[in-house]
């Protein structure tokens, strides 16, 4: 296989091991009567509860509005609570309740099998490998949407 093939194998099998990645993870968020963005920011409050809001659309990547209606779903069904920030008043800060944390702790377990499940039979090295790869490979995304823009 030459340069350009093999580049575009390669993308192409990223691209479609993420597709199927995300496509399970859904599939268990949905066994536990959540959505997939429901979970993904229950798990980030599991990590780190008590995120200003507006952090916490930028560690889910995700437009403040979106996460506003994903907050005030969680809110209504008991998961999660909205607090004033401390020395500024319109800032809200997002922790779980007991019910949400022991949800998102589950999620997390699950997160943990599942690594161990699709990363089955690769070694620490190819492991090191691959994630320096695809490390370079965001850092020059990023790199070509700043040159774009």
């Amino acid at each position: 296989m030459n340069a350009p093939e093999l580049q575009a194998a390669f993308t192409a099998e990223l691209a479609s091991a993420n597709r199927k990645l995300k496509a399970l993870v859904d599939e268990r968020a949905r066994d536990m009567g959540l959505t997939l963005s429901r979970a993904r920011l229950l798990m980030q409050l599991a990590k780190a509860d008590g995120p200003i809001q507006s952090d916490l659309a930028g560690l889910l990547d995700i437009e403040q509005p979106t996460l506003v209606r994903l907050l005030d779903g969680l809110e209504r069904t008991g998961m999660i609570e909205r607090r004033a920030a401390e020395g500024d008043r319109r800032a809200r800060r997002v922790f779980l309740t007991p019910v949400a944390r022991a949800q998102a702790e589950d999620i997390l377990a699950f997160l943990t099998d599942l690594r161990a499940d699709v990363l089955d039979g690769i070694d620490r090295e190819e492991l090191e490998v691959a994630l320096r790869v695809l490390s370079r490979m965001s850092r020059n995304i990023v790199a070509n949407r700043g040159a774009a823009g």
